[in-house]
């Protein structure tokens, strides 16, 4: 009898617990935009926080600081960053649609007439359907210029204004938030620990300090990146291809940005920087281009892409993927495959923070378990 009572007690004590994690679960995602404003603002405050350590230690008149105001300061540093960022990108985006919207197709064809009259020949040949008339430079400039074409773009109006309206919100609630995560650097640790039954406190504080450690290097180590790898191509593009300031830095700045998507980011980042280069080059309206042949420009442009992926992998990666999260780079590798596999290239942006904080969990709770502690301990890269 009392066996039995033991057993209904346990099993009452299950259900509780699975209707508890059920109701978290349902909870998180019927607030799944809020969640996603903290968790956000979490990430901007772990980026923010070595400002903030930086103009605490600053004295006025033998006075610290006032946390308010060097929170308020990292939080400006780091929206200024970005703020920076994309204004610089979009007139470059926009210059370009509009030279395109306004590019004679005729004189596009007598500019690229010899390096696509090869091409021209070979698909005529091969598919006799499309007629002796046929260019394909007609074809993808037409298809460009409807892309392009404000009355087009009519219909979308509504639709721009509610997206601009939520992006307004959305950067009003992460500063609003990050300031306080900011401002007391403590406040996600203690909203955690209040949940974590109390046997379990010590080894949760110490586990999230190191979560907080790890990703905050990582998201640094990652803005490094994007900024190492813009630079090297800016310098490319301006120097070797003679694309022009504006030009060069709004590209640059884009394959940086782009470049953060593990092993395609680089790719799809070099890919639209040719496009673009080249669109600037042949198609606008524009002196911007070193003059050489169109051979030896994608040549040029293909090169400076190449030899930015080269420094990337084998001196900004190695330091970001690896040190900064305690990983094996084969093990970052197998990652990220398998987070690509589950979820696409929004997984593989999420998989390494998430695989982070998995590991140090896992080290703290289950650092006995034979697989874990092989796994986490600390070795040579």
């Amino acid at each position: 009898m009392e066996n039995r009572e033991r057993d209904i007690d346990r099993l009452a004590r299950y259900i509780i617990i699975l209707a508890g994690v059920l109701i978290a679960g349902f909870f998180c995602w019927y607030f799944r935009s809020v969640l996603a404003y903290v968790v956000l603002s979490a990430v901007v405050a772990l980026v923010a926080h070595p400002l903030f350590k930086v103009f605490m230690k600053i004295h006025v008149k033998g006075r610290h600081v006032p946390d308010w105001l060097a929170a308020a300061l990292s939080l400006v540093c780091v929206f200024a960053v970005g703020f920076g960022i994309v204004t610089t990108i979009y007139p470059v985006i926009s210059s370009v649609i509009g030279d395109i919207s306004a590019a004679n197709i005729n004189n596009m064809g007598q500019a690229m007439s010899i390096p696509l009259e090869n091409l021209n020949l070979t698909l005529i040949k091969t598919f006799p359907g499309l007629g002796m008339d046929f260019r394909i430079e007609e074809v993808v400039l037409g298809e460009l210029q409807g892309l392009a074409d404000m009355s087009s773009l009519s219909s979308m109006v509504g639709s721009v204004a509610s997206i601009i309206a939520g992006i307004f919100v959305a950067i009003f609630a992460v500063m609003f938030i990050s300031f306080f995560f900011i401002k007391n650097p403590g406040m996600i640790t203690n909203i955690i620990l209040a949940v974590v039954p109390d046997k379990y406190e010590t080894q949760a504080k110490a586990t999230l300090g190191e979560i907080a450690t790890l990703i905050s290097r990582y998201f640094v180590g990652l803005i490094l990146e994007i900024l190492g790898v813009s630079t090297i191509n800016f310098l490319g593009l301006l120097i070797v291809a003679r694309m022009g300031f504006r030009y060069s830095i709004g590209i640059a700045f884009m394959t940086g940005i782009l470049n953060v998507i593990p092993y395609l980011g680089p790719l799809i980042g070099g890919t639209i920087g040719v496009a673009l280069s080249l669109t600037i080059r042949y198609v606008c309206a524009s002196s911007f281009g070193l003059a050489v042949s169109f051979p030896a420009f994608v040549a040029i442009l293909i090169g400076i892409f190449v030899f930015t992926q080269l420094v990337d992998n084998y001196l900004f990666q190695p330091f970001i993927y690896s040190n900064s999260v305690k990983a094996h780079p084969l093990e970052i590798f197998l990652v990220l495959l398998m987070a690509g596999h589950i979820a696409g290239v929004a997984g593989m942006l999420v998989a390494i923070p998430s695989y982070t904080v998995i590991r140090v969990i896992a080290k703290q709770f289950f650092g006995n378990v034979k697989p874990v502690k092989a796994l986490t301990n600390d070795h040579k890269q």
